[in-house]
């Protein structure tokens, strides 16, 4: 296997954030611009520890098949390095995985597992996952060669990576790599364990969906319950707001005409409402919105978190008479819209169907095409608010999200059923059966649900941390972090320390 290694020394590569804002799309932007903005912020700190502190970028050539030996094609995965703490050869080795999006300088530079390293003399390196990023294969994105992206692919990267990495930088035998990742890439890190135990000794799963489910309609049980929270800065009141909002957009959707005219301009809305399908896209991209201020309520670089969107659907005590919910939802898009530097929402379902059906891959992105066929062909992951109780429009609905995986990719609704049911079936959902693994959630994430919230056993631990949001622990610490989210830090901290501690056991034994 070929490697190139080189100091990082250009300019921190950030996302675009145009492109289709389908629900799931404007969901998965928010993501990255959190993601990117805290990696950004972690890299401007990380520059003033001189040029010998900063990360490292490389490039693996890995197999485009790893499961077929005939098969010589190959591509570049990148891969980050922050070699400022290691101990040497023996020190231990925390490898963060990458998800469905680009993997920036700053994933090895704070938060964990680069807060972690400095205890332990850890090496610290990022995974960039494949056909995500820059560590995308030549040829395009058509199906012939999306037939290559799986969980099941990228683990076997995992693998690969492991070995030549260890190569390269003289790793002991004997010393522990220990996996992170946050979402899909938690999962990823529970899987790694659980499928290569005698290459990784444990890791560490945060906010780790490991149950693929079709229609996620308890995302927004999530939601509607975390709105009424009033830890986070919910009520009763702000739930009731935030459904007399979605009334009244549906309301004016129904009258047409004018109505159309006056919501588009008031919501900054860029297109046509004359088709359903348009009103329906519009309706899960506001439910986005207001699902987003849930799912990171309190990060750094979240536009809005649950207290200012209640503060704002309920309006001040000096003017909650003139306020309604529905002027504080066009200002919550407001917002948005102008944090991810989007002039307009948009609602599109042709042009949306159009881009994710472009084969060409994007410079920089979030990856829409990709991540839409890994839900079409392993993980569902549709949100969906069919139960009488979603707070928001019963629109979009399943079949309409399950239609574009027909539409961009020829699947039929019972070949993606059929795939969720395998995926639960080669990697048992909630209950893995891994051992040394930790699975870390907020109970504010609605992403909680799909993941291990109790422990399995005395070597399969969960942590459940009250108020926290999607992979709030992996975020660089800050002044403002709550006592339970100090404290969930520190158990991880400390499980950390004794899987370490059991690995030098293991190693005195073996020397024995």
């Amino acid at each position: 296997m070929a490697i190139w290694f080189v100091p990082w020394l250009g300019s921190l590569l950030l996302v675009s954030l145009w492109g289709p804002s389908a629900p799931a799309s404007l969901l998965r932007r928010l993501g990255e611009h959190i993601q990117q903005f805290q990696e950004s912020s972690a890299l401007g700190l990380g520059l003033g520890l001189g040029a010998g502190a900063l990360p490292k970028v490389g490039w693996l050539e890995q197999l485009l098949d790893p499961f077929n030996v005939s098969d010589g094609r190959s591509f570049l995965q990148r891969y980050w390095v922050n070699d400022q703490h290691w101990a040497g050869q023996d020190g231990p080795i925390f490898l963060h995985l990458g998800g469905e999006g680009c993997l920036g300088p700053g994933s090895v530079m704070k938060g964990h597992p680069a807060a972690l390293a400095p205890a332990w003399g850890a090496l610290v390196i990022s995974l960039e996952h494949r056909f995500y990023g820059l560590s995308i294969p030549a040829g395009g994105l058509d199906m012939g060669q999306l037939r290559f992206l799986s969980s099941r692919h990228a683990l076997a990267d995992v693998v690969s990576a492991r070995l030549a990495l260890s190569r390269l930088f003289n790793v002991s035998s004997s010393s522990p790599w220990i996996c992170f990742g946050g979402s899909y890439a938690g999962s990823l890190a529970a899987w790694a364990r659980l499928k290569f135990p005698h290459l990784i000794f444990a890791s560490v799963a945060s906010s780790a969906p490991v149950r693929a489910v079709l229609d996620f309609s308890e995302y927004n049980d999530v939601v509607s319950r975390s709105l009424k929270s009033a830890a986070i800065g919910g009520s009763l009141e702000c739930r009731a707001a935030v459904s007399a909002a979605f009334s009244e957009v549906e309301r004016r959707l129904r009258a047409g005409g004018a109505a159309h005219a006056a919501l588009r301009a008031e919501l900054s809305a860029c297109g046509s409402l004359s088709r359903a399908e348009d009103q329906a896209e519009l309706l899960g991209a506001l439910q986005a919105l207001v699902g987003g201020a849930v799912q990171y309520d309190g990060q750094a670089g979240a536009p809005l978190s649950v207290r200012q969107l209640c503060g704002l659907l309920l309006g001040g005590e000096a003017n909650r008479s003139r306020s309604t919910p529905y002027c504080g939802l066009r200002r919550a898009v407001q917002i948005v819209m102008r944090s991810l530097g989007q002039k307009c929402l948009s609602f599109s379902r042709a042009e949306t169907v159009a881009q994710l059906r472009s084969t060409e891959p994007q410079v920089s992105g979030v990856g829409d095409r990709q991540w839409l066929y890994q839900t079409c062909t392993e993980f569902g992951f549709y949100v969906t608010c069919e139960n009488p109780r979603c707070p928001f429009s019963q629109l979009p609905a399943l079949p309409s999200q399950l239609d574009l995986c027909e539409q961009v990719f020829g699947l039929s609704p019972l070949s993606v059923a059929q795939a969720v049911a395998q995926t639960n079936t080669y990697y048992g959902g909630q209950t893995p059966g891994a051992n040394q693994v930790l699975f870390v959630n907020g109970d504010t994430d609605p992403w909680h649900v799909l993941s291990v919230t109790q422990a399995l056993g005395s070597s399969e631990s969960a942590l459940l941390i009250p108020s926290g949001s999607h992979c709030l622990d992996m975020a660089p610490e800050r002044p403002s972090d709550s006592p339970s989210l100090r404290l969930g830090r520190q158990n991880i901290f400390q499980q950390i320390q004794t899987w370490l501690k059991l690995a030098k056991e293991s190693q005195v034994k073996g020397e024995d």
